[in-house]
């Protein structure tokens, strides 16, 4: 019990006195998993979308992967992006391995079938009338597309802030593609597994707590604009 509460009191301090080395880590953990975030957003709705709205042979066996995919070991993510952006892999070209542009990718790949799932099914389970509606009223299908996305915004956000709150907090892959490097590839979760590794449970517990802080933080505001969109 006198450990968690040193953590608090540590983590408590950490903050007040804006430790340079916990700000840095805390900004790129945002950085980092913000990006991917954005990425399967733009991939994931996209996607979702097209699919629900589509029919074509082997539908059942596409939404079947994805489905799956939302449940991806972030282990097996960070191993494929490995391999394929080694030095001797078929990417190994772009120099990516051990930097943040490689954990975005791998942090995008875990996301985007968490928002393209969410996506889907979010429009599939809008009333089919109400697409005839709206291309009844001469609209597009490129505008009847985009009210529909309105229309699902609500289960749309929540589909975002379960794609951030799965790369915020994941490690397997981070750590796997970015090395923790220090004031370079070094983010919350990886920072906390080395700190644990050491003995260090207090500074440990901290970066728990300010990553829990920060997660909380980006959950009410996008909390916030649903409930707004709802009301």
């Amino acid at each position: 019990m006198d450990l968690i509460l040193t953590g608090i009191v540590e983590a408590f301090r950490l903050l007040v006195t804006l430790d340079d080395e916990i700000l840095r880590v805390t900004l790129l953990s945002l950085q980092i998993s913000g990006s991917a975030t954005l990425v399967s957003l733009v991939l994931g709705v996209s996607s979702g979308t097209a699919i629900a709205l589509s029919e074509f042979p082997g539908k059942r066996l596409v939404v079947s992967a994805i489905n799956t995919g939302m449940g991806l070991p972030p282990v097996v993510v960070g191993l494929f992006v490995t391999i394929f952006i080694w030095r001797n892999g078929p990417f190994g070209f772009l120099g990516m391995l051990y930097t943040p542009s490689a954990m975005v990718l791998a942090q995008a790949i875990i996301a985007t079938p968490i928002v393209t799932g969410i996506s889907f099914a979010a429009i599939q389970h809008l009333p089919d009338k109400l697409r005839l509606q709206i291309l009844s009223l001469g609209a597009t299908r490129a505008q009847m597309v985009w009210m529909l996305m309105r229309e699902a915004r609500l289960p749309i956000l929540a589909a975002v802030m379960a794609g951030f709150g799965g790369v915020i907090s994941e490690i397997g892959a981070s750590i796997m593609v970015g090395g923790n490097i220090k004031g370079y590839t070094r983010v919350l979760t990886t920072a906390t597994v080395m700190e644990t590794s050491r003995g260090n449970f207090d500074v440990a517990i901290a970066l728990s707590i300010i990553l829990l802080m920060l997660t909380f933080t980006i959950n009410y505001i996008l909390t916030s604009i649903q409930q707004r969109g709802g009301r």
